[in-house]
This record gives structure tokens, sequence and C-alpha cells, in this order.
């Protein structure tokens, strides 16, 4: 099937549109723009290129996808967007482009949910499945691994990593590594209370791994042990846990100060 574009909409001819493509009123599609097969845009999105956007995704209206990087030492290089597959944006997402200095690319998954106002800012790299709410927002250069839950009005320093599993409550302002599983609260900064344990039953991990997972973080959070005694322990856990392993990679390869 071709494309249907409203007679109110632009599409530059620079732009490639996939089969099954729905361009809603008032929409504005520019030049390298890359569109896969049976994407929806709502009314007066606009797609701002180099953007390449998989298939099956979903822009209910007033998106602003491409955009310039908003980082002032941007230069008007040549960066992209890159989106995969299944996703849903909601009303008055943003999305912004890479910087030439931070990679050039910022880089969202497939099958993740961004409602409402929420924000990715340049050269951020977003997993697969996951889901933020209402104006959570990620400052430049935001790894985010699969799985992770932003509720509304979270958001996250610049440079930060969110581990896969990870959820992140309402208003926490995460000024530092989130390791996989845990779950932080507002406290001012965002502050670890838990792990994110209903979570991870819905997804499938039984009880011996998330067993696993609480004590490990016990010995992060709870023992009051330094950091270099907490990874020696966490070390002794891992030879048991793959989980406890991830963990314990993701503070070994850490950049930030740890969260805790």
């Amino acid at each position: 099937m071709q494309a249907t574009i409203h007679p109110t909409a632009v599409v530059e001819p620079g732009a490639r549109l996939g089969a099954d493509v729905h361009v809603g009123p008032f929409c504005y599609i520019g030049d390298g723009v890359t569109v896969g097969d049976g994407c929806r845009f709502g009314p007066h999105c606009s797609v701002m290129g180099p953007t390449t956007i998989g298939s099956q995704n979903r822009f209910v209206g007033h998106c602003a996808v491409g955009g310039e990087p908003q980082d002032k030492k941007f230069a008007g290089e040549q960066v992209e967007l890159i989106i995969g597959d299944r996703n849903t944006f909601r009303e008055f997402v943003t999305l912004n482009r890479g910087t030439g200095s931070g990679g050039g690319v910022t880089r969202i998954g497939s099958d993740n949910w961004l409602l409402a106002y929420t924000h990715v800012a340049h050269d951020c790299v977003v997993g697969d499945h996951c889901v933020f709410s209402n104006n959570a927002t990620l400052a430049g250069h935001v790894t985010v691994g699969d799985h992770v839950i932003l509720s509304g009005f979270a958001g996250v320093h610049q440079f930060c990593r969110i581990g896969a599993h990870a959820f992140i409550g309402m208003g926490a302002f995460v000024n530092g590594d989130v390791p996989p599983f845990v779950m932080v609260a507002q406290d001012g900064y965002g502050r670890p209370r838990g792990i994110n344990s209903e979570g991870l039953k819905r997804r499938g991990f039984d009880s011996a791994r998330i067993g696993a997972i609480k004590r490990a973080y016990r010995a992060l959070y709870v023992a009051g042990s330094s950091l270099d005694e907490a990874r020696a322990k966490l070390t002794e856990m891992a030879g048991e846990s793959a989980d406890v392993r991830a963990l314990l990679d993701f503070i070994d390869s850490a950049e930030r100060p740890l969260l805790r």
C-alpha cells in the first residue's frame, strides 16, 4: 500500500516513506527522513532529518522529532536520530538528534511507550520495552537499559546511566548511575529504595533470581559497607547469579558516581 498523506501535510522531496504510512493534517516531514512501513503520524507532527524511523511506530500528535540538539556547541554538523520499531509517542514528545562531539546519534530502541511531554535529548541511548510517563526528561548523553520505567516528572542528569529493569519514581531527580533492578524514590535527588521486585515478577523472574538480587541490594545499600567492601561481596555472590554479575559489571564500568 502506498503512503497516505493529508492534503495539508508537507512531505519534502528528500523524504522516503515506506508502505502504508499515514501522515496526518498539518504534519511536516523533512529532507533526510526515512520512515518505515506502517507508521502513523497524527496532526501537527514534525520530523526533521537526518532521522531514520523503523516500522509500525505511532506518533499521536504534536510530536517534534529529529530536531537540532539543544546544545550551544552544536554547529550544524551532520548528526542523526535513529528509532526502532513499534514505539508509541504521545502528544508533544520531543526527540533530538545527536551532537558531533557526543557520537552524532540519538538512538531509541523498539516497543517503547513515551507519554505526553516526555523529552529525549541529544546523544541519548534508550533500550527496548521502556515506559516514560508524562513529563519524564532525559538530559544529554543518558543511557537507559531495557524495561526501564520513568514515572511522571522524573528527570535524569546528563551522562547518567539507568540500568535494565530499574524503576524511577514520580518526581525523582537522578544525578548518578542507577544500577539494574533498583527502584528510586523522590527525596531531593532520587535515592535507592529497594529493588523493582514487582516489575521483575511481571517479566518472569522467579523467586530465586529475585532473592539473589535482593541480597545483592542489601550488600550494596543496607549493610553500611563502603563501596569497595560491597563490591567484594558482590563478586562472591556473582558466581551463583548472572543477575548479580550484571549488577557488578554495571558498577565496574561507571564513569559517574554510583547513586547511594
